[in-house]
């Protein structure tokens, strides 16, 4: 899989990716919303994991290259959600280095994540989960245009009770609202 848009390319995990990866989930402030901080065992699982999920859906979140250098600054792509309310849903997700913040770089991944998924899936919508409190990923949820859907908002059911990260909210943009932007 390989996704080119202007400065970025969404593509398929290679083996390799694992040091650029762990830097940005081994980074306390990158997690801060989205979970523990991760070890190189650890990020090493996950890229396995989305390798899986390509290998049985076709798509995964994919590793977003910097198009400049190469370098792995993150993930931005496509899986069948699981937690709540977007089980079995589309659901679009991205992560990345702190020092790439701020470049609109997701929002670009995103676009073209969303751009691949209309076009070669038969969605009506996508959707996308956070933190309550991670207003970096709704705010670029809301320049996607999708929108707050507050009668989905859950807990997330991997969070014991008590963790500060257990309340998530859910976004949806439609195939006809995105297609019309």
């Amino acid at each position: 899989m390989r996704i080119e848009t202007d400065r970025l390319v969404l593509r398929s995990w290679r083996a390799e990716d694992v040091d650029d990866f762990l830097e940005v989930n081994s980074d306390p402030e990158v997690m801060a919303t989205l979970g523990p901080v991760m070890d190189r065992e650890q990020v090493a699982a996950l890229i396995v994991r989305m390798q899986r999920i390509e290998t049985e859906h076709g798509y995964c979140f994919w590793a977003m290259e910097r198009g400049e250098d190469h370098k792995v600054i993150g993930w931005c792509g496509v899986i069948r959600g699981w937690a709540g309310p977007v089980d079995g849903l589309p659901e679009i997700g991205w992560r990345m280095r702190r020092d790439c913040w701020g470049k609109g770089y997701v929002t670009e991944g995103a676009s073209a994540t969303l751009d691949w998924l209309f076009a070669q899936r038969p969605d009506p919508a996508a959707y996308a989960i956070t933190n309550t409190d991670n207003y970096r990923s709704r705010a670029v949820m809301e320049r996607l245009g999708m929108v707050y859907q507050p009668e989905m908002d859950f807990d997330h059911p991997a969070l014991a009770a008590d963790d500060p990260l257990l309340h998530h909210v859910t976004y949806r943009i439609t195939r006809e609202e995105w297609t019309a932007r």
